[in-house]
């Protein structure tokens, strides 16, 4: 069985923003056809009856949680061209994709699109991933993903701060999602590197311990043991952004996780590398459209009673 180390799980859960997440549900009849977007990321939990896909759902890890025990048990390499109540799938879109309901079928559906388009998050999973006995293994997140879908406002008229409490709501759901697969041996071995280049995971664990370095491109080059345009080259090819923007990504999420937990402007700011407050603070409007203290403002963590 596959483990992945928990900084590194909990570093690509805390880079997940979501600038869209809407909830919604679809009723199918046996046979009945659902398409599946590919211009977004979408999260499907299956909430009654049962779905097989085509192209069929193929190999894959299935997780199989006993009811009365809780003990979960993992086949790498399982077979699950159905999925049933409970199970749960993600996919990154890219390829058409249509489930099909094999008998009266009822789906939790969430279009999400990610606040950053250059999110390592579609580059780091599979185009498809599954999780079965999902409501076994997150079954907080199961109940959450019960009352996902948008409520029919010609009967009922929405409510102010839906959208937002919506977006928040597949948040936790994508999450739970990723970490079930993640954390019972789904991931591949070497998961959550970006690349399969030792040399280049180096260079990337060495940003992810110490963000507010000043990492130029020849000292990142030097750890990567490349010449300068070797090494850019090769990391924009694999990663697919530059050095410079792939630091900056990781700096500004290392910010949310600082501001959320109460930290002021001025000490992430330092403790990030930037040179001033005003320089952090346009670098973080331009990846999350908010200035650092609205950010904290509307995110940080409740200091409990």
């Amino acid at each position: 069985m596959v483990t992945v180390d928990a900084d590194a799980l909990s570093q690509v859960l805390g880079s997940v923003d979501l600038r869209v997440g809407i909830g919604r549900r679809a009723s199918l009849p046996a046979g009945g056809l659902l398409p599946i977007p590919t211009d977004t990321i979408t999260l499907v939990y299956i909430v009654h009856g049962g779905v097989v896909g085509h192209p069929p759902l193929g190999e894959g890890c299935h997780l199989d949680v006993d009811p009365r025990s809780r003990r979960l048990t993992v086949d790498p390499l399982a077979r699950h061209d159905a999925l049933v109540a409970g199970d749960a799938f993600l996919t990154l879109g890219g390829s058409p994709f249509v489930l099909e309901a094999q008998d009266d079928t009822s789906l939790m559906i969430a279009d999400i699109q990610l606040a950053d388009a250059t999110s390592p998050l579609p580059a780091l999973l599979p185009p498809f991933l599954t999780v079965t006995g999902f409501d076994a293994i997150e079954p907080a997140a199961a109940a959450l993903a019960l009352n996902m879908g948008v409520v029919d406002h010609s009967q009922k008229p929405a409510r102010q701060g839906d959208p937002i409490i919506c977006r928040m709501m597949a948040t936790t759901v994508l999450l739970s999602v990723i970490r079930a697969w993640a954390a019972n041996g789904c991931a591949p071995t070497g998961w959550p590197s970006l690349s399969t280049d030792p040399f280049l995971d180096r260079v990337v664990d060495a940003i992810r311990e110490e963000p507010g370095r000043d990492w130029t491109v020849e000292r990142l080059a030097a750890i990567g043991a490349m010449s300068r345009s070797t090494f850019a080259e090769r990391f924009r090819t694999t990663v697919g952004r530059s050095p410079a923007d792939y630091v900056t990504e990781v700096r500004i999420d290392a910010a949310k996780r600082m501001l959320e937990a109460g930290r002021s402007v001025s000490e992430v700011s330092r403790e990030l590398g930037y040179a001033s407050d005003e320089g952090f603070s346009r670098a973080f409007r331009r990846r999350t459209g908010l200035t650092p203290s609205s950010w904290r403002l509307a995110n940080r963590t409740p200091i409990p009673a």
